[in-house]
């Protein structure tokens, strides 16, 4: 029997699938390539929830035909190899687009109005934490996005819904599709980190992007401004962010990532009351854990079956031998 490593256990709809395939699954409940590597001895596949897969370990895995992701990151998987093996890294686009843009939205509100802080000071007692008048409106205000891909996008739909002004930074976006929805075409980088009242991040982690926001990036915003990542972690150099918020530099930040995760208690950031977090969840609602899960098996199974499936980020793949047979 054919069999599926999986990283850790899919949401039930994306069990289900699975479950009807005839195929063995092996749950490792871990991502750690050497802890997987025994299991991807006679696997051919593997879905990776939270984990990672490098050359050495695709190198060993002889039988695996295709490496599946629940989303659409693929930072932790070595794609220049699987497309050199011919190893199709199949993903999930869109299924959680609209609620990682919603819960932007809710963090961008949540610091706007300083709620999760005066929670924390309302339980201690501190009526009087209402009168600090940390709280502003955003009705009027502008949202700078960084990156205008299908999340961006619903962003910025949200955003102007509201009465807010949308300024979009995006080197791969034309101006004129940005004019045309009534938003700002921001060339500059540094103009949009000025400019904008709450910056969010909607960009994918790769060598360009790494720690793309940094020290003088930060240094540019409003005294009054927020930031906002449910990119990924690695996005913001976290130490500056950290330096930032200890010096109220900005007004606060909200991040749903970090450059390791799961994080530790020890994490910097943890220190400051300007800043909400929450762990990588953003797309973890029932609607798209389910979605999500749903394609990648789906995907992965139907690449073992022989099929050239279309949701894969590295398309190359079928260019090899294998795929000609």
């Amino acid at each position: 029997m054919r069999k599926i490593v999986i990283s850790h256990r899919l949401h039930e709809a994306g069990m289900a699938v699975l479950a009807k395939g005839n195929v063995k699954i092996s749950i490792t409940d871990s991502g750690n390539p050497k802890v997987m590597l025994p299991e991807l001895l006679d696997a051919e596949g593997l879905i990776i929830r939270i984990g990672s897969i490098d050359r050495e370990t695709m190198l060993q895995a002889k039988n695996l035909k295709v490496i599946g992701r629940p989303g659409v990151g693929v930072d932790d998987v070595d794609v220049e190899t699987a497309t050199e093996l011919g190893i199709p890294v199949v993903i999930a686009p869109g299924a959680n687009t609209r609620s990682v843009a919603e819960h932007a939205f809710a963090l961008m509100l949540s610091c706007a109005k300083d709620i999760v802080h005066s929670d924390k000071e309302l339980r201690k007692g501190n009526f009087a934490v209402r009168s600090n008048y940390k709280a502003y409106e955003i009705f009027g205000k502008t949202l700078g996005l960084v990156g205008y891909g299908h999340i961006g996008s619903i962003l910025a739909e949200m955003a102007a819904g509201i009465g807010m002004k949308v300024n979009v930074y995006d080197p791969f976006v034309k101006p004129e599709v940005i004019a045309a929805k009534g938003y700002t075409y921001e060339a500059d980088l540094n103009h949009i980190m000025q400019v904008a009242d709450v910056i969010s991040l909607h960009v994918p982690l790769t060598p360009k992007t790494k720690n793309l926001i940094g020290t003088a990036e930060l240094k540019l915003m409003k005294a009054t401004g927020i930031i906002i990542n449910c990119s990924r972690g690695g996005i913001i150099d976290e130490k500056a962010l950290a330096v930032a918020l200890k010096q109220n530099e900005i007004h606060s930040a909200a991040t749903d990532v970090f450059t390791n995760e799961p994080v530790t208690m020890d994490e910097a950031l943890f220190q400051y009351d300007n800043i909400i977090v929450t762990p990588h969840m953003a797309g973890q609602t029932q609607e798209a854990a389910a979605g999500v899960a749903t394609m990648a098996a789906e995907g992965v199974l139907a690449v073992m079956d022989g099929q050239r499936w279309p949701y894969v980020c590295n398309p190359k793949a079928y260019e090899h031998p294998r795929w000609n047979k």
